[in-house]
């Protein structure tokens, strides 16, 4: 592998899973992927609002809008712009189809979104579905929860763990298709080889502990790994429906090789964070 800057190989593997759990007859979770090439991949992930009427058709609208939406920008543009464009097409669409059809007034669904492109990473997030980063086998969550009760965790009015068990921990303050524009957050930063990104709703992150969900990630390539995640959920009884995206950097120059160039920086420096 040449580890010039201009001539670092960058090589992604990633899968996506979803399964409807072991306390629910239907699925309200949806995901997707794309490969582009060997060093690009898209993953996202959406779970349905159950309290609204069309939680199933919602999820599904905004994968598959977000996937033909990126598509359809040109692939010149910055990927992670595509991304960020192609979320709020996937919340118009939503929005429109739920104002068109009286059966589905009110639907909405999360929407977490990645794209990895040439060990740069962008995500786009509305909701409580989550974006981890697993890194030397340790686990950071990269997105934040769009609840009222992680939200009260946040101004230090309950918490992290009260957080955790506090009934409105799946009240939603943002979703996708709720109103014409949506509030999204976007993550930048730069990946090195073995990272993981791991996005998954909240039927996972709920019953698995962040160290459990990093273990399991080690050493599996990435549907291997969405296959023992989702069933390591299922063990444990999940009363909600189950879904696992993975995206695997497994060839890239070292983090400190290649990204600490005057471009990277400024890069990192603009970038918008959560």
């Amino acid at each position: 592998m040449t580890t010039g800057p201009e001539a670092v190989e960058y090589l992604v593997e990633v899968a996506a899973l979803s399964d409807v759990g072991t306390g629910r007859e239907h699925n309200e979770d949806c995901c997707g992927t794309v490969a582009e090439g060997g060093d690009r991949a898209i993953a996202a992930v959406a779970d349905g609002v159950s309290s609204s009427a069309g939680g199933e058709v919602a999820s599904q609208m905004a994968i598959e809008v977000l996937l033909r939406a990126y598509r359809e920008e040109s692939p010149d543009h910055d990927p992670g712009h595509r991304l960020y464009r192609a979320v709020q097409q996937a919340n118009i669409e939503v929005y429109d189809r739920a104002i068109a059809v009286p059966e589905l007034c009110g639907m909405a669904t999360t929407l977490t979104a990645v794209c990895v492109h040439r060990g740069e990473l962008t995500a786009v997030h509305v909701g409580d579905s989550r974006l981890y980063l697993v890194r030397a086998g340790q686990i950071v969550q990269l997105t934040k929860d769009h609840t009222v009760a992680a939200e009260k965790a946040r101004y230090g009015l309950i918490s992290q763990e009260r957080a955790r068990t506090h009934e409105d921990r799946c009240v939603l303050t943002r979703s996708v298709g709720r109103e014409l524009i949506v509030n999204r957050d976007r993550t930048a930063r730069r990946l090195a080889q073995g990272d993981a990104l791991l996005l998954c709703s909240d039927g996972l992150y709920n019953v698995l502990r962040d160290d459990e969900m990093a273990d399991l990630l080690g050493g599996l390539d990435a549907m291997s790994s969405c296959r023992a995640l989702i069933a390591a959920a299922n063990q444990r009884g999940t009363p909600d429906n189950v879904t696992a995206a993975v995206i695997r950097l497994v060839g890239a120059t070292p983090e400190g090789d290649s990204s600490n160039g005057v471009g990277a920086r400024l890069r990192r420096f603009f970038a918008w964070s959560t």
